[in-house]
């Protein structure tokens, strides 16, 4: 009798394994397998949530079909303390396990609504936009002058969202004291800076911002990246550059980045300064000027004069020898890389050839005719109003 109830509890114990095991397959496979979602959604994760509160959400978006395989499995592949508060974008037949991964992995949101602060050189803009999850791309509410114009209600209205996420593009050639200036002006942030951070120290890049941040944070990560990107350049730098230091090559790459916005015009120019300084011309060119009279501090606005020319400033690099004393702005990754690594030309001159871009020349004769030409096109231009 024993044995034909041991028999029994074996037979018994086998099907229960392989139920569980059939169990644990059909569990995983519903993890896995594509999910019944028809059209992305932005799915919002409030801080605080845990997977059963997005597990339900889920469901009711028609994202997953049983919110406890979602919570099982995201205890089983040990994410579930990992979930990050943010909005993110769950696409069309998305996985359980795709949506889990969407939620824990973190970084920036992946939908919902966007503030851009666009820093420029002229003036600073502001772009309000949402992504539409069916689409995957961003559909813009509002843009406005964030100096000269009023805020309209849509960016009030977002900026009580608790969805809203901030970033901030800081355009190449802007100065520090642009900056500077522009960050403490945005009602995002907490202004708290009242020096100027030294020109050029500030990458020109895009940075997401965290509501009631300090300025002086946000410009801290500015210096932290232009420190690595120059580092990087300066190591890999050409042989033979009349540059000594990596500060010198910051001062040169800001004055490529004034003088030409055409990228592939970044290593010729470049090179006409490299060219200068190792034949120990004086560089003689404008942007430094300006920057002599304006220190930094706002835009000129108009054309040079003679006397400004030839007025003796550390910037003025038609009367100084050599590299003026500090950058005239902020160079980006592109400038100081052409600096580091210009062409290999004979250039040792430039000027507009009415496209945008520049002709360049090898001797004085052809520059006064690349010169003559261009004087051309600017009467033509004033001809036609």
């Amino acid at each position: 009798m024993w044995r034909h109830i041991a028999a029994n509890a074996l037979t018994f114990l086998t099907v229960a394994l392989f139920l569980v095991v059939g169990a644990i397959g059909w569990g995983t496979k519903q993890f896995r397998d594509p999910g019944p979602l028809g059209q992305a959604i932005c799915l919002q994760v409030p801080s605080g949530s845990n997977m059963s509160a997005v597990a339900d959400q889920l469901v009711e978006n028609g994202a997953v079909t049983s919110p406890s395989i979602f919570k099982i499995g995201a205890d089983y592949s040990e994410k579930s303390g990992q979930l990050k508060a943010g909005s993110f974008r769950v696409p069309p037949q998305a996985s359980m396990e795709e949506i889990v991964d969407i939620v824990t992995r973190g970084g920036r949101n992946t939908c919902g609504t966007q503030v851009i602060y666009r820093v420029g050189i002229n003036r600073t803009l502001v772009d309000v936009r949402e992504l539409d999850p069916a689409t995957n791309e961003f559909v813009e509410i509002a843009s406005f002058d964030a100096v000269d114009d009023p805020r309209p209600a849509e960016y009030a209205e977002v900026r009580e969202g608790s969805d809203t996420t901030y970033q901030v593009t800081i355009a190449e050639g802007v100065t520090s004291w642009q900056i500077a200036y522009s960050l403490s002006e945005l009602d995002v942030l907490q202004a708290d800076v009242d020096q100027t951070p030294p020109e050029g120290s500030l990458a020109p890049e895009s940075y997401e911002l965290r509501p009631g941040e300090p300025v002086s944070a946000v410009l801290a990560r500015m210096t932290t990246k232009q420190e690595a990107i120059l580092a990087e350049a300066w190591e890999n730098r050409a042989e033979g550059l009349p540059l000594q230091t990596p500060e010198e090559a910051l001062v040169l790459a800001s004055i490529v980045e004034k003088e030409t916005g055409i990228a592939d015009e970044r290593r010729q120019v470049a090179s006409v300064f490299v060219n200068r300084l190792n034949q120990g011309m004086r560089l003689q060119t404008d942007p430094t000027v300006i920057y002599g009279i304006t220190q930094g501090e706002g835009v000129l606005g108009r054309g040079l004069r003679q006397s400004e020319l030839r007025a003796e400033t550390p910037w003025n690099t038609y009367v100084i020898e050599g590299l003026p004393p500090t950058p005239i702005a902020n160079p980006g990754r592109a400038s100081i890389e052409a600096a580091l690594n210009p062409d290999t030309t004979d250039y040792i001159f430039f000027v507009a050839d009415g496209t945008g871009g520049h002709a360049f020349a090898t001797n004085l004769d052809d520059h006064n005719r690349n010169v003559a030409r261009w004087r051309e096109i600017e009467a033509e231009r004033a001809s036609d109003g």
